[in-house]
């Protein structure tokens, strides 16, 4: 199978073919810890469409950084779709991209608390015409965890562009 990082380079490759817009997509990551750009850094060329990333760990730093509201932390949590959705739609304007995914969990051993267990991640996305989370949870270690969170992220990024494309 195609790693999902060389998948997204070749959809947004066939949607600037098909548009004559190279559109450029960012990160905002927590728990992932910058796995996310990590893996779309990995594939040559990215430059030409990866702006950047935020790894905003602290939730000071999701406020101060990233400009996530401290209401939404306080009523939903740090490891929220709604914050999710609020450091995607931030990181999306801060790194000015068109696109932007963001993860924030639990990758563990510890830091659950009632109702959110290790594992509990949430990705975001931002972009023009949409803004959504997922909810995940993944029963492996710490490491593990942010991988399959990461992983998890891209593979949204690459449903988004599949939608977009399916589109036009």
């Amino acid at each position: 199978m195609t790693k999902a990082e060389v998948e997204i380079a070749k959809l947004l490759r066939e949607y600037q073919a098909k548009t004559g817009k190279l559109l450029s997509i960012g990160t905002t990551e927590s728990a992932t810890g910058g796995k996310v750009a990590d893996r779309i850094t990995n594939v040559p060329g990215s430059s030409d469409y990866f702006k950047g990333s935020v790894v905003s760990y602290s939730n000071e730093a999701k406020i101060s950084v990233l400009g996530v509201r401290k209401k939404t932390i306080e009523s939903y949590g740090a490891v929220s779709s709604q914050t999710a959705i609020e450091m995607a739609q931030r990181g999306k304007r801060l790194l000015g991209v068109d696109i932007c995914v963001s993860v924030t969990g639990i990758a563990g051993p510890s830091g659950a608390t009632l109702g959110k267990p290790v594992g509990l991640f949430y990705i975001g996305l931002s972009a023009e015409d949409e803004k959504l989370s997922q909810k995940h949870t993944f029963h492996g270690n710490r490491n593990k965890n942010k991988r399959d969170a990461a992983e998890a992220a891209l593979n949204m990024l690459r449903q988004y562009l599949l939608q977009c494309i399916s589109k036009l």
